[in-house]
């Protein structure tokens, strides 16, 4: 039976640097960086929910060459989105994190559903930013 989810993938180009952000901008923690042959697997974890990875993996094996080259193109336009992370007060940590550096795409904003912002990680997937609040299907449909 499955018992949850452990492990998530988020594609980088270059899975260092990606960590490296992770880990100084997000407060994610470092956790497995391993040579296995040609593949290097990297990954990260939030101190909050130990138990899920993300695998940081460049567009390679074992993808095709034609998925790899589009997974890259996909990276280097902006296109791919990565992870939902959510946050217990959304506008001050877009405060914080855009004093860092961090390139938001979009700003704080009301939400059926809570505050919501999105940024950018260095690689440039799309990480939302949400400080939920209580909704029912009924206040989406008025979005």
């Amino acid at each position: 039976m499955i018992q949850n989810i452990s492990l998530v993938t988020v594609y980088c180009l270059d899975q260092s640097a990606t960590r490296d952000f992770y880990v100084r901008h997000l407060g994610f923690e470092a956790r497995v960086d391993a040579t296995m042959g040609d593949f290097r697997w990297v990954t990260i974890a939030h101190p909050a929910q130990p138990e899920i990875e993300v695998t940081l993996m460049t567009p390679g094996p074992p993808l095709s060459p034609e998925a790899a080259g589009f997974v890259r193109g996909q990276l280097e336009s902006g296109q791919m989105g990565g992870l939902g992370l959510k946050v217990d007060d959304c506008r001050q940590t877009f405060a914080e994190l855009s004093a860092a550096g961090v390139a938001f795409i979009q700003e704080p904003a009301d939400r059926p559903y809570g505050v919501e912002a999105v940024m950018r990680d260095n690689t440039g997937n799309w990480l939302t930013l949400v400080e939920p609040k209580a909704f029912t299907p009924a206040d989406l449909a008025k979005f």
